[in-house]
């Protein structure tokens, strides 16, 4: 609340700032509307809007077919869980087995590009916050994951591998030996972090009980991924809802209670971990056999009905939802990303901080705009 007292002096008064569109900190092109009294911000306003492509629509306009490519253009960081989501929902609704071979493809390259997401956020992240070294690593350890993705996908970050029944080629002994290095390569790299960033003095306080969120205001807003987690909420599609062949692995949900950016950069290097863990697993146990369902339909009708599916992107709960009037096309789809309902949030989170910490705090939670201006 602004008092009389604060607005007495000349300097004191109320004015607004505009952050975005083309603020590289944006990552993309989000507006804040920032309202300030000197450095304190008194309100901010997230202004979306500037990319929108009209997807829900385009994929009323297409068969499920045409459709499957788009689905890694929403969030074209975490693209190959996005498309592989797509592809399970379909196969779920039509009865479509995939054989075990390609559930165990599906979830390395989808835990692969979770590690990939996760890695970009973090050089990004402390580049907007000065650390211009932690920038050069985090892209040196990604190129790797999209030197292993590129080799079975054809694609270093719109992937579109998915194929109803499977995937679109299966990956051969060198891909797996590439992808066991690259773990072993991770793990070095993550105590390495440790000290680089964790251990920096200035990153703790840019980052220790700045922007925290609370459990109510969590639950309020429909957070999801690890800035749901970190006010301690432990939910993960993966964990709570099983898809796919999650059931099958052993991995924990990493939490925290602070709620701040401190934490929320905390979670996802921990994520990294438990997402090694994971491919480890997966590598060990897959089977031989075919990467994709012998009889593929090449025309796919959804019977009349109401459909949803949900995954756990590397910024949280994605859900997709279809109304099927039993067309080739969908009668409408709706589409749930995490990072609109991690974004609506931060009006409140960022009244009455300093400026000076918008870019982290907004930094922290990991947003994607093409699947907000969807």
């Amino acid at each position: 609340m602004t008092t009389k007292d604060e607005l007495s002096f000349r300097e004191g008064e109320p004015y607004y700032l505009n952050m975005g569109p083309q603020h590289p900190s944006m990552h993309g092109v989000l507006r804040m509307r920032l309202h300030l009294l000197g450095e304190k911000l008194l309100e901010a306003e997230a202004i979306i809007g500037y990319a929108h492509r009209a997807q829900e629509k385009m994929a009323e306009n297409r068969n499920f077919f045409q459709f499957l490519p788009q689905t890694s253009r929403l969030d074209y960081l975490g693209a190959m869980i996005y498309n592989i989501a797509y592809c399970e929902m379909i196969e779920k609704a039509v009865g479509i087995t995939v054989p075990e071979r390609a559930l165990y493809i599906r979830t390395i390259v989808s835990e692969l590009n979770r590690i990939s997401s996760h890695l970009l956020w973090i050089a990004a992240f402390l580049l907007d916050i000065g650390g211009i070294t932690v920038f050069l690593y985090g892209f040196d350890d990604r190129e790797q994951i999209t030197d292993l993705l590129e080799s079975v996908s054809g694609s270093r970050l719109t992937y579109s591998y998915g194929r109803f029944g499977g995937v679109s080629r299966d990956v051969d002994e060198s891909f797996l030996q590439n992808t066991t290095a690259f773990i072993a390569r991770m793990r070095k790299s993550l105590l390495e972090y440790k000290t680089l960033i964790r251990g920096n003095v200035i990153f703790q306080n840019r980052c220790r009980g700045v922007g925290i969120l609370t459990k109510e205001h969590a639950i309020q807003y429909a957070l999801a991924g690890p800035t749901l987690r970190s006010v301690g909420i432990n939910s993960d599609v993966r964990k709570n809802e099983p898809y796919g062949i999650y059931d099958r692995f052993e991995f924990d949900i990493p939490t925290s209670q602070e709620g701040d950016v401190l934490s929320r950069y905390d979670l996802r290097i921990r994520e990294i971990e438990e997402s090694l863990k994971i491919i480890e697993q997966a590598i060990k146990d897959i089977p031989k056999g075919p990467y994709i369902a012998k009889k593929t339909k090449k025309r796919i009708k959804l019977p009349k009905g109401r459909y949803y599916h949900a995954v756990e992107s590397p910024r949280g709960l994605y859900g997709m939802y279809i109304v099927s009037d039993g067309t080739e096309k969908p009668y409408r789809m709706k589409i749930r990303t995490p990072s609109f309902s991690n974004l609506s949030s931060m009006p409140e989170v960022l009244r009455g901080t300093m400026i000076a910490d918008t870019i982290a705090i907004i930094g922290s939670i990991d947003i994607v705009l093409p699947e907000i201006d969807r």
